[in-house]
């Protein structure tokens, strides 16, 4: 029979471990002091006892208790455990330093009474990981991003690692898919685990073309919420605004505060225009998470929406305060700036965007947009060439190339941008083409017409008519194109269209009196039977459709 001190300390010991997994975390310390006495500080007890501090808040005398007993110096698990009481503080590098030395001693002495085989590689993922939400802190990603990698590397389930890698887009699309292909799933994984694992993180992937098929096995997995978000995400990449927005909708009314579908939802709900449902919703996120930064995320983009451009800085700007990573609030923030013409300070914010988020385009691409309002397309044209060098199919970024090509009067570079993005766009969507790329296909006509073919560009235009029938500018391009072709009565009557939706469309007033004019001459019996051409300065520079191809798509959701 063993002694009684030693069954006493036995029982203490599950008393601890069975008040842990009810939450009662002050019972559970209590007993874990008297357990750490009865056994003259046996390690598995002192850990235990700073684990109880730590569920209550007491990080420094959890850090106190392993630090003094020097626990910290030969022990992986203590080590980690203080190196989370210091980040828990925001002690980063006090965090780093503990963290640090583990790589120094590591390798000499891994023994631990707590942690072994198996068990220890996945620690050693934690304490990876742990280094690098700390280099994440303290504004180093490169750093962190090797760390999440290491973390990976050493336990393939690590999934948080993999959630910071792709959610903050560390890396590029290629990396990605080339880093997925080098996990050990194999080494690491049971057989019949390995496709579930597969498919659970080719779903987080950029690569939004890609078709990731479930496993037969595994098909139940399909009504997984974090499925369903990233599914969601592949919609809202495609600009499928409306079928991602009842997506996340659907996810909302099973998990109404899903943190992964939150910005999702909300950037749907700007494109879509819903300041009702956004305003329900950012009440709710800051009622009931007041300190996440997804809620200030929601308040700034409902005064967005509402074009309180202020109001929503001054929101966003706190979101960003709160966690300084949040690249959809950093977008946002942009946003909230450009469409103001504030260009520096929405450029500063689209730049700590890229920096925080490396692997993703669309900061380089409000960058190229900015420099090109402000009249420096060459600048615009080397950001978008470098958003393309990440996303090289990417539609938005071939049309802003188009863009740039026609202003500077390369109509045939343009017209290949155009038709590359809008290829690109029916390929996504299995050729139907979705009202928010109507700007495209209306560019598409204005290149063509600069090239003088008027029926191909006008098949465009009625095109884009289709896609968004109450466009003024749409009008006008068609009735332009009509006087152009000397049909001058369909001409006259798409003029009146445009100007009955917009009665300050100076082009349609400027081209209607033109138009009636040369009609009046055409049909008067004693003047010639040909066809008298507009003006000449009319002609060679279309005072609509040079404004009209500035219209770029510049997505003013507070994503990616």
């Amino acid at each position: 029979m063993e002694p009684s001190g030693k069954v006493s300390v036995v029982q203490l010991r599950n008393l601890v471990r069975s008040y842990i997994d009810k939450h009662l975390y002050k019972t559970a310390l209590f007993w874990a002091e008297k357990a750490m006495s009865l056994s003259n500080d046996e390690l598995q007890d002192v850990y235990w006892f700073a684990q109880a501090l730590f569920y209550t808040k007491q990080y420094e005398r959890a850090v106190h208790a392993l630090i003094s007993r020097g626990l910290h110096e030969n022990n992986l698990a203590c080590r980690y455990l203080v190196g989370k009481c210091y980040a828990e503080c925001k002690k980063w590098q006090e965090a780093l330093d503990v963290l640090e030395m583990e790589q120094k001693y590591l390798k000499t002495n891994l023994s631990s009474e707590l942690w072994a085989g198996t068990a220890s590689k996945k620690l050693e993922a934690a304490v990876n990981l742990l280094r690098g939400l700390v280099y994440d802190a303290m504004d180093n990603g490169p750093m962190a991003c090797d760390c999440y990698k290491e973390a990976l590397r050493n336990d393939v389930h690590c999934y948080e690692a993999f959630d910071q890698l792709t959610s903050h887009h560390m890396l590029s699309p290629n990396e990605e898919l080339e880093f997925y292909k080098s996990l050990p799933f194999e080494e690491q994984c049971l057989p019949e685990e390995i496709p579930l694992m597969k498919y659970l993180y080719e779903m987080k992937l950029q690569d939004s073309e890609k078709s990731v098929k479930l496993p037969t096995p595994c098909e139940s997995v399909s009504s997984s919420l974090d499925v369903a978000v990233c599914m969601a995400e592949k919609q809202f990449s495609k600009c499928d605004f409306q079928l991602c927005y009842k997506m996340s909708s659907q996810i909302m009314q099973k998990d109404p505060l899903h943190s992964a579908c939150l910005p999702l939802h909300i950037s749907c709900m700007v494109e879509l225009k819903k300041p009702n449902e956004l305003f329900f919703l950012a009440h709710k996120l800051v009622d009931n998470y007041p300190d996440q930064a997804v809620s200030w995320y929601a308040v700034g983009s409902y005064y967005f929406l509402i074009s309180k451009y202020e109001a929503a800085r001054r929101f966003l700007c706190k979101a960003t305060t709160i966690d300084r990573n949040f690249g959809h609030a950093w977008i946002g923030f942009g946003h909230a700036f450009a469409i103001e013409g504030e260009h520096d300070q929405a450029m500063a914010a689209y730049f700590t965007a890229s920096r925080l988020m490396p692997g993703a385009y669309q900061p380089l691409l409000y960058v190229g947009i900015e420099y090109n309002k402000t009249n420096n397309p060459k600048l615009a044209e080397r950001f978008f060439n470098q958003a393309l060098a990440i996303a090289p199919d990417d539609p938005t970024i071939k049309h802003e190339l188009g863009q740039i090509a026609f202003q500077n009067g390369n109509y045939v570079k343009a017209e290949k941008c155009f038709k590359e993005a809008l290829e690109k766009v029916q390929s996504l969507s299995a050729g139907i083409i979705l009202a928010t790329w109507e700007p495209l296909v209306n560019n598409l006509g204005h290149v063509i017409r600069k090239q003088g073919r008027y029926e191909e560009a006008l098949e465009y235009h009625q095109q884009a008519l289709v896609l968004v029938p109450q466009n003024s500018d749409t009008l006008s391009a068609i009735g332009f194109i009509y006087s152009l072709l000397g049909n001058y009565e369909q001409a006259i009557s798409y003029f009146h269209k445009a100007l009955s939706l917009r009665k300050d469309d100076t082009f349609s007033v400027q081209m209607l009196g033109q138009t009636l004019e040369q009609f009046s001459l055409a049909i008067l019996p004693d003047e010639p039977e040909e066809q008298v051409p507009l003006s000449s300065n009319v002609v060679n520079e279309n005072v609509r459709g040079q404004s009209m191809i500035d219209t770029s798509i510049e997505d003013v959701s507070m994503e990616t």
